[in-house]
């Protein structure tokens, strides 16, 4: 008999471990580096409320800001992303008439001019558009208009 045809195979699982093991090992990195960054921009929120730098006083800014790493520690964090910003500005043109809906966007869009901010009680965005009126004709302008009788 050929000793060679029944002799057992090695268990799979433990290099099947082993493999996970390996794998892993960039991601707990990659866990430490966000970590750092978590705490940093917490740092960074922190440092904000004490210098009087945000638009909140010091006891909601530091609750804020406590939350925020809370959140971003579980997986929670909103990530500041611009162009998601930009969407949600021009999400809230869309309830509007759609005759005010384009003016609505230009400002968005940073057309016109921005006064105010967030710390003061609000961002206030104007665009003045000047519309002209059909013009007159000649003939009807040199007509006296007709008074009605009384």
């Amino acid at each position: 008999m050929n000793p060679f045809l029944h002799t057992p195979r090695p268990p799979v699982w433990p290099a099947l471990l082993l493999g996970l093991a390996f794998a892993a090992v960039p991601a707990l990195g990659a866990d430490k580096a966000t970590a750092a960054s978590q705490l940093a921009r917490y740092q960074q929120e922190r440092a904000k409320c004490s210098n009087g730098e945000s638009n909140q006083d010091r006891p909601t800014c530091l609750k804020e800001a406590a939350a925020a790493y809370a959140e971003a520690r579980r997986g929670d964090e909103v990530p500041a992303d611009p162009a998601l910003y930009a969407r949600n500005a021009l999400l809230r043109c869309e309830r509007l008439p759609a005759d005010e809906r384009s003016a609505c966007v230009a400002r968005m869009q940073g057309q016109g001019s921005t006064t105010g901010s967030a710390r003061g009680g609000g961002i206030y965005r104007e665009l003045v558009t000047r519309e002209t009126m059909p013009a007159v004709p000649a003939a009807a302008a040199s007509m006296p208009a007709s008074v009605p009788a009384r």
